[in-house]
């Protein structure tokens, strides 16, 4: 089974329960207050999983669309900045927050970085999002 043909909402929930798994992916210290952008108003409201959501969601993105950098996954975590009664603009989101979360899933060897390039999946991590796109599509049958 490949990642493509199971819910990407399905897939990110279930590897971030295994991300809990990892020592390597821990919420950084005072995360729980970071904004995901800087156009929006609160941080996330699920402050216990948003941290291992997010870096599921990230190394799903880096297996669909790598070689990919830390720019390129703010364009995707970004949005609609609103300010006053003009037209919306788009803006990026947090570098921070996908910066360390990268770097997380890199000492956990499931990311790889490529010189020049950016990051690309490993083959541990193919293998845990391919498994669990398997099992996903199991228990759908």
């Amino acid at each position: 089974m490949s990642i493509y043909t199971v819910q990407p909402e399905k897939l990110v929930e279930s590897i971030a329960t295994k991300l809990k798994e990892y020592p390597e992916i821990l919420p950084p210290e005072g995360s729980e207050f970071w904004k995901t952008a800087f156009f929006k108003e609160l941080a996330p409201q699920d402050t216990e999983n948003f941290w291992y959501l997010r870096c599921a969601s990230i190394l799903r993105k880096v297996k669909k669309f790598g070689p990919i950098g830390v720019n390129k996954l703010r364009k995707f975590y970004g949005g609609r900045n609103r300010k006053g009664p003009g037209l919306h603009h788009s803006a990026r989101g947090s570098g921070k927050i996908v910066r360390v979360a990268l770097q997380q899933l890199e000492n956990a060897n499931l990311v790889v970085k490529v010189e020049k390039e950016g990051r690309v999946v490993s083959s541990e991590g193919t293998s845990l999002l391919e498994r669990t796109a398997y099992t996903i599509s199991r228990h759908k049958a």
